[in-house]
């Protein structure tokens, strides 16, 4: 009896080991089950409320009864949507170049290399950082508008980026920190310059860094709204998504099915950019920060 009592102790705690294990691990993903639907279905609510007819929608019918997929269409043929979307990848697009390009060499000067005010100069990206639009958008507007005559579009907006982004500035230095000082000193031990150096070292290991930033302003200038409120908002054609949407809702604030179809046309590009570089951006967003 005492040798069975000793064998099947073991065994014993093995199964209530295993056992603690399978409630751990539906413990888990129950939780994580239950927060993704509650981030999934506003979504989806958007999305069914978009293919309703009039009369359904913001009824407490969940699923359309007709599938209406010309709502969409109704939407595109509003005039000066398509300009929107035109005026938007304009504004995301080049202004993101911009950014990344303008950003990326004074990262590069902060993180590696050793001059007199580094400390001050990177003291000074971080409070800009901290300085809110609001505060300089008089003077901007006034020499943009008054001194530059570019009121009523997006250049004043997308001018600046050409000049760098202290937000993208910080993130980028953050990760150039993680790159290894040897291998730029080997490469200038083979003759590189420094920007040879930047252009066929550092950029090949920094992919990452420069996806999330790219990725970080891509989503600010799509969804900009007091941007192109402040400098686009008296001329109709120049107007982006973000802008142009709320006067969509206004003309159609009965018509809930036309507005959430629209919101969906302005979501999709977000979405499904991030949904393709989401394991660039996690990586470089993860590894941005290791040294400080």
């Amino acid at each position: 009896m005492a040798a069975t009592y000793r064998g099947g102790r073991p065994a014993t705690a093995a199964r209530a080991a295993r056992r603690r294990a399978v409630l751990h691990w539906i413990g888990v993903h129950a939780l994580a089950v239950a927060a993704a639907l509650f981030f999934v279905l506003p979504f989806v609510f958007v999305l069914l409320t978009s293919l309703m007819s009039d009369q359904q929608a913001l009824t407490r019918d969940l699923v359309p009864r007709t599938w209406q997929w010309e709502n969409y269409t109704r939407v595109l043929d509003t005039p000066g949507f398509l300009t929107w979307w035109r005026n938007t990848l304009l504004y995301a697009g080049l202004g993101t170049v911009l950014t990344v390009v303008s950003s990326i060499p004074v990262a590069y000067a902060l993180a590696k290399f050793r001059f007199r005010g580094r400390r001050l100069a990177m003291m000074l990206v971080i409070s800009m950082m901290m300085l809110p639009p609001q505060v300089i958008i008089i003077p901007m507007y006034l020499f943009w508008a008054k001194e530059m005559d570019l009121a009523g579009s997006l250049w004043p907006l997308i001018v600046p980026m050409a000049f760098g982004d202290a937000f993208s500035v910080f993130l980028l230095r953050q990760f150039l920190l993680t790159v290894p000082d040897e291998y730029l000193d080997a490469a200038r031990v083979d003759g590189c310059g420094e920007v040879r150096t930047l252009l066929r070292v550092v950029l090949p290991m920094a992919k990452p860094g420069i996806a999330a930033v790219a990725l970080f302003q891509f989503f600010y200038a799509w969804n900009d709204y007091f941007g192109p409120q402040i400098y686009a908002s008296e001329n109709p054609a120049a107007w982006t998504l973000s802008y142009g949407l709320e006067s969509f809702k206004g003309a159609h604030h009965t018509d809930w099915n036309l507005t959430m179809a629209a919101t969906v046309l302005v979501m999709a590009p977000v979405i499904l950019v991030f949904f393709f570089a989401q394991r660039a951006f996690v990586e470089g967003v993860t590894l941005t920060g290791v040294k400080g």
